[in-house]
């Protein structure tokens, strides 16, 4: 989990400052240094004009220009009159080109990712006629929200939908005002979705309480001396009720046994056609010991490179719009900012605790639009605090003094270590 952490910051630190880098010695600015990680520094090597090093604290990294007031607040020079190899001697649009370089580049780095994905794993879905040949599972968060189980979902909105993932989609729970239409007991009702729902799916915890399709099953291998083992289960048995009750959907397997912890129960079974009877011991949570194997029938879809191109630049661009829609959400008060922001120690989590490459490229493509996105807000010390000087520097052909934008650089350190100290805290209480 670590591990990936650190490859992931690493990669996405490294294109971040690569693009600042590049766009910098592409305008005869001179780059001190490059830096990955921030200091104390735990290796370097001078190559040329640059320094590229690896700091020991890997939450972030830096690039010096010659002649800018960045993060270091190197100001020593400043009164001197600017050499021609200096940011400050560059004109303004070329400044500005140095620092979109870092967000163009996260950009790109998170199209191909998503556009990688697209192509190598192309996708797999369950369809919304599918899902409805037997409904959804409603567990406590969905029965909050008024589902019940078995009911089959008509419409979001008003509207058809394509798939089950749908139904939970990030960008209907960050919208407003929204509401399902689903059969029960063939008549329709109208399932309304608070605004504030979000606030509660955004807990850990409720994830995985909300809503799952309903699915048949038959036992799929049985764990060698486990208590299905001793009864004599094989696999494709299908287990159609436990003392009596019906248990032909897993759901219903589920709750039987577990009402029956640590009891024998007799399970009806079908194996080749035929019925039989057998009895098995529950174990105390509530299993006893078969791997399930259901029968979802999902779609499975391959991407052409053009269709990969279309898809990965759209799930690439949807990252920045949900990011959008989080912050209005955030300032509408319909989302708690604890449940909302991330910092290095619950995005380890995103990771997960074994290595699976399509699960890391994942979160480092959204990651890098995140950071993308992130850098580019209108926050002094941020790529976005630059762009910002700048574009009125163009428009209204005058440069903020140096000493302003000094202080605008104190003024947004503040509040990046602020926010990082927020973060990291809420991040180790949420462990807990």
């Amino acid at each position: 989990m670590v591990g990936q952490l650190l490859l992931g910051l690493s990669i996405l630190v490294g294109v971040h400052e690569w693009g600042h880098m590049v766009a910098a010695k592409a305008f005869g600015m001179r780059v001190e240094k490059f830096s990955i990680g921030f200091p104390p520094k735990i290796w370097g090597k001078q190559i040329g004009e640059t320094e590229y090093s690896i700091g020991a604290i890997p939450l972030g990294g830096f690039v010096k220009i010659t002649g800018m007031i960045d993060e270091s607040l190197d100001t020593k020079s400043m009164s001197a009159e600017p050499e021609p190899y200096e940011f400050r001697a560059k004109p303004a649009w070329q400044r500005l080109i140095v620092m979109m370089g870092g967000i163009i580049v996260n950009v790109v780095t998170g199209i191909i990712i998503f556009i990688g994905l697209a192509l190598a794993n192309g996708e797999a879905y369950l369809p919304q006629e599918k899902l409805n040949e037997h409904g959804i599972v409603a567990y406590d968060l969905g029965e909050q929200l008024g589902f019940k189980t078995g009911d089959k979902v008509l419409a979001i909105n008003g509207q058809s939908y394509e798939r089950f993932s749908d139904l939970l989609s990030p960008d209907l729970l960050l919208g407003s005002d929204n509401y399902y239409t689903v059969l029960r007991d063939g008549n329709e009702v109208r399932v309304e979705m608070p605004n504030d729902f979000i606030d509660k799916f955004a807990d850990k915890n409720n994830r995985i309480n909300v809503i799952t399709p309903r699915w048949k099953y038959s036992v799929g291998k049985v764990i060698a001396g486990s208590n299905a083992d001793k009864a004599g289960l094989e696999a494709g048995d299908r287990i159609l009720s436990v003392n009596g009750v019906e248990t032909i959907y897993f759901d219903q397997l589920s709750k039987a046994l577990d009402s029956f912890k640590t009891e024998q129960v007799t399970l009806k079974i079908e194996r080749e056609g035929k019925i039989v009877e057998k009895n098995a011991d529950v174990d105390s949570d509530g299993t006893i010991g078969f791997q399930p194997k259901d029968e979802l029938d999902y779609v499975i879809r391959d991407f052409s490179f053009g269709e990969a191109l279309s898809e990965g630049t759209y799930n690439a661009f949807a990252v920045v719009w949900l990011n959008i829609k989080g912050f209005k959400k955030m300032f509408a008060g319909d989302v708690d900012v604890r449940k909302s922001l991330s910092g290095p120690i619950k995005i380890a989590t995103f990771f997960g605790g074994t290595w699976d490459w399509n699960n890391f490229w994942r979160i480092v493509g959204l990651l890098s639009m995140v950071l993308a996105f992130m850098n580019f807000l209108p926050i002094p010390a941020l790529d976005g605090g630059h762009v910002v000087f700048l574009t009125w520097e163009i428009v209204t052909g005058r440069k903020p003094s140096d000493r302003f934008l000094e202080n605008a650089q104190k003024v947004g350190m503040v509040i990046l270590l602020s926010l990082m100290a927020f973060v990291i805290i809420n991040d180790t209480i949420s462990l807990f």
